[in-house]
């Protein structure tokens, strides 16, 4: 008997499909951040949607949580080395956005002229 195995793209979406995982990535993709942070960049994200993103995000080895122990409480977020494999991924994403933005701008400009 075959073992039916998952499709290596539905695995991919489940690491980071969702409205928010590609932006938290993408935020993070330079420099770690704290929650604050990334609540402000991601607005209009609620903070319970902001959580169970990055806990789905560190539980799937994507995001490192560090907290510092100061007060008030400092909670740091980063990539993981797996997280950070997905750059390539993710310049790859914003380029092909690219490329359709100005498709759709120049399909525009034809039907208006």
């Amino acid at each position: 008997m075959t073992t039916c195995k998952t499709p290596p793209v539905v695995t991919a979406l489940k690491l980071i499909g969702g409205k928010w995982k590609i932006a938290i990535i993408y935020n993070l993709k330079e420099q770690p951040l704290r929650f604050g942070e990334l609540k402000r960049i991601l607005s209009p994200i609620t903070q319970q949607m902001l959580t169970k993103q990055l806990r789905e995000m560190e539980r799937d080895m994507l995001v490192n949580r560090k907290v510092f122990e100061v007060i008030p409480p400092k909670v740091e977020y980063s990539l993981t080395e797996f997280g950070k494999s997905f750059k390539p991924v993710l310049n790859s994403l914003c380029k092909w956005s690219s490329n359709y933005e100005e498709l759709m701008e120049t399909i525009s400009q034809d039907r208006s002229a």
